[in-house]
């Protein structure tokens, strides 16, 4: 006899309702059934399509003009999507005339400089950046964190960021880039952190806060913990593996913030 308290066997569709991953799908003789198949189909094309968006740099920094933010357009030295994609190294540095542009700036110092970057997904950028922004700069300013100009960065890879705080003489770099699309999120945008930022930072120097997107971290949740990084990394000195995120301790809902992983 079983005992009133043995718990209730659960079934393989309880476990699909907990997750996108593609599980139990079924078969149709050795194949996937025609529906499995189609769906995955159509996810691939929308991951590839998010890899090769257009980036609207102009389109944000008009809508960054909404926000009252000085901002500034510069790019890396890839010459077009196909490098980006074969040369990360280039995405990692500014072209001559970024690198002249910014340096030319007479901005004193500052305790955040924010770097919009297209990354492995402009969609990402395009759906996500400004909101998770407007709540972000609110949050900054509560806490009384100076944020300089806001800088979009087209062909950026995640360390060009450390090019730009040093240059704009900042002390923390704030990051938002699109992630390399799944087959369940072609717009995840990540926000890697930098305390300190200057060529040569090593990835074990950041921290980040991952999966913002519609069926991941809310801009609220974001924002609060990128807030917290950036508040405790510039009280602390440090960001990437020295510092912890604590921000969600007693929350339900709490993020993945790890040290730098799977850098775009």
């Amino acid at each position: 006899m079983s005992s009133m308290n043995e718990p209730a066997l659960r079934s393989i569709d309880d476990l699909r309702k907990l997750t996108p991953a593609r599980v139990a799908l079924g078969r149709a003789g050795a194949s996937l059934p025609t529906g499995a198949l189609l769906d995955f189909t159509l996810d691939h094309a929308r991951a590839r399509d998010a890899v090769h968006a257009a980036f609207d740099a102009k389109g944000l920094i008009a809508s960054l003009g909404t926000l009252a933010c000085e901002s500034v357009a510069v790019a890396s030295r890839v010459g077009d999507r196909r490098d980006y994609l074969k040369r990360p190294d280039l995405g990692r540095r500014l072209d001559q005339a970024s690198l002249d542009r910014l340096t030319a700036r007479h901005n004193g110092p500052c305790d955040v400089v924010i770097v919009i970057g297209d990354g492995l997904s402009p969609t990402a950028v395009h759906a996500h950046a400004i909101e998770l922004l407007r709540r972000l700069l609110s949050g900054l300013a509560a806490d009384g964190i100076s944020v300089g100009c806001i800088v979009v960065a087209t062909g950026a890879r995640v360390a060009l960021g450390d090019e730009i705080g040093a240059l704009l003489k900042a002390r923390f770099v704030v990051m938002l880039i699109g992630e390399r699309p799944g087959l369940s999120a072609p717009d995840s945008l990540g926000a890697y952190l930098t305390f300190a930022p200057e060529i040569g930072r090593t990835d074990a120097a950041r921290n980040c806060v991952s999966n913002i997107h519609r069926e991941g971290l809310t801009y609220d949740e974001a924002a609060h913990k990128i807030g917290w990084l950036v508040r405790e990394g510039l009280r602390r000195n440090v960001t990437g593996v020295a510092l912890k995120d604590e921000s969600g301790e007693g929350s339900a809902t709490a993020a993945r913030i790890t040290p730098q992983e799977a850098v775009p």
